[in-house]
């Protein structure tokens, strides 16, 4: 009796390793079902109601705004760290639809940098832009492109999630 050696053929493997890395691409996490908590942005001059999703999680933060056609004027998500961000840590956009302004917060709420960031056209995330905080941060607030300006809130402002703020 001769012993038969199984063949792999690694024609035979791509498509098997297309299916099993696009359903990895599938399977993130939806984000439906977020907290959502109202807050605010303080300014020396004004109070601005927002409404914000919280991301906590790594598969909820990883998710983020990806394949949202829109986001309401005044609504926003706030991705939570429980360690500190270094500044070169960034956000890119890569599967995100809208283009979003993020500000980059302290530990308080402080904001410490804002950046606008542009829907990534390419279907591979290595190939879209990293927009690094340039601060080090806790917390990230992603806001419709223009929110912060458009409502004169600037570096040295500060998000609140106490009712009491923002009333």
């Amino acid at each position: 009796m001769t012993g038969h050696k199984p063949v792999f053929s690694l024609k035979a493997l791509i498509p098997l390793m297309g299916l099993l890395f696009s359903g990895c691409l599938a399977a993130l996490p939806e984000n439906d079902a977020l907290p959502v908590q109202q807050a605010c942005l303080m300014s020396a001059e004004k109070v601005i109601p927002i409404t914000i999703e919280i991301a906590t999680s790594a598969d909820e933060r990883s998710r983020g705004l990806m394949e949202r056609e829109a986001l309401e004027p005044d609504s926003g998500m706030l991705f939570v760290y429980s360690e500190q961000r270094r500044a070169d840590h960034g956000f890119w956009m890569y599967r995100t639809l809208i283009p979003l302004d993020i500000a980059y917060l302290d530990r308080k709420g402080i904001i410490g940098a804002i950046r606008q960031m542009e829907p990534c056209p390419s279907d591979q995330g290595r190939d879209c832009p990293t927009y690094r905080a340039g601060v080090p941060f806790y917390l990230a607030l992603e806001m419709n492109q223009g929110f912060f300006e458009s409502q004169g809130i600037r570096v040295g402002d500060r998000l609140s999630m106490e009712p009491s703020d923002c009333s």
